[in-house]
Formats: C-alpha cells, structure tokens, sequence
C-alpha cells in the first residue's frame, strides 16, 4: 500500500458532503508513542545519556528528524540526526513487529468507513518501512492510500501531506475531516484546510474554530464526521 494509489472518487461517500476521512497514524489509531520514546530511551542510554521525561511532550508527533534534533541538543551527545535517526528506527521497527495494539475504537470507526464506501486515507509523518509494519496491525484493506513522511518535501506541521492525500482522492480539503492526536498534526491538517477531530493521546489539544476536541476514538462515528462538514456547508 502506497501513496501511489490511484485516485478514489470522493462520490464513493454515499452522497454526503463528507468526501475523505485522512487519518494521522501514530497516537491516533496505533497506541506507539510508548514504542517510539521507549526506542528513543533505549538508544540515547546506550550512548549513556537518560532523556528526561518532560522531552516526550515536545518530540511526540513530530517528524523523526525534527525529534532526534531535539533530544541531540538536549542531551549533547555527539552524533548528528543521520547517524541517529536510523538506530532510533531500527529500534522501533524491533518493537512494533510482535504487532501494535490499536487505540479504543480504532477498528470499530475503520470498519464502519469501510462499510459505508468512505474514501479513507492514512497520512503520517513515520517512514515507508514503518507505516507498511503497522498496516499489519491496522489491515491495509481499510485503506485506499497512504501518505509517508519520507514521500513528501514538507511532512507535518506544513499541510503538503494532507493536501496530497485529498488531492490523490479527488477530495476538496474542505470536505475531509482529518483525525489526529497532537498539536502538530492538527496544526498541518488545518492548515491545508481541513476539518479536524483531535483525540489528544499525550498532550493536550485545546478546542478551536474548525477543530472538534474528543477524548476518544470511542465517541467518533460516521454520523459524527458528517455533521462536522454539513455544519458549515
């Protein structure tokens, strides 16, 4: 599953205004911010340096690059981002093939778009391999294209993966609602223009004009994505 997809007619969405469901990955439909600070712990106490825990909530959702940045000046250990990055995804990649657990309510809302024939699509900012591991888990049948961060030039908080993913499924961003779990992602999906339903996983997401703020995938269902939409049309 690629983010070579052809594109899928948004008419699929049973008449409603809704046209596309984009969904963020980590945090959001896989329960893996654990995995990827556990990777990240692991890694930097190898080089004999313990992340302070107050790191996690700047990292979290964040591409890999901009995350290894960080904890490189916050520690000062003496390696750049492309020496580290891949040990911090290898690492990962050891801990999500025993498979991932999925976040409450995630195959529940997957299965309902499915049933409904909603275009559906999955945009993270984690690499290929990684995504391609977790659709193992998630079932790549629920799917009918994936975004990656290492396909686009600006992964997020810029809108270029979310626009891509609209664009690929011949969707008006402004009749996609976009499901994330932080700051950063709803930052990228607002500013291509999407609606957004925040499910915060370990930072809080405060309410906002065009942003619905729930605590749980368990509260979000194909009535709720279309009210979003035929709201403000």
């Amino acid at each position: 599953m690629t983010s070579s997809v052809p594109a899928v007619h948004a008419s699929h969405a049973e008449g409603s205004d809704l046209q596309a469901v984009l969904l963020d990955m980590d945090g959001t439909l896989v329960d893996t911010e654990d995995l990827w600070w556990e990777a990240e712990s692991e890694v930097f106490a190898e080089l004999g340096h313990v992340l302070d825990e107050r790191e996690r909530g700047i990292v979290i959702g964040g591409p890999m690059t901009r995350s290894v940045a960080h904890l490189i000046e916050a520690t000062g250990v003496e390696l750049t981002v492309e020496q580290l990055a891949p040990r911090i995804n290898a690492r990962f990649v050891e801990l999500i093939g025993r498979g991932v657990p999925l976040m409450p309510g995630a195959h529940r809302l997957l299965a309902e778009l499915a049933a409904h024939q909603v275009p559906t699509a999955l945009v993270s900012a984690s690499h290929r391999h990684i995504i391609d591991t977790v659709l193992r888990s998630l079932g790549p049948e629920h799917f009918a294209l994936t975004v990656a961060g290492d396909e686009v030039a600006r992964t997020k908080p810029h809108p270029d993966p979310y626009l891509l993913a609209a664009a690929r499924l011949g969707a008006e961003p402004a009749r996609c609602v976009v499901v994330e779990d932080t700051l950063t992602g709803v930052t990228a999906a607002e500013a291509a223009g999407c609606r957004v339903i925040a499910v915060p996983s370990l930072v809080p997401v405060e309410p906002a004009p065009g942003r619905t703020v729930v605590a749980s995938l368990e509260q979000v269902d194909l009535t709720f994505l279309r009210s979003l939409i035929t709201a403000v049309h």
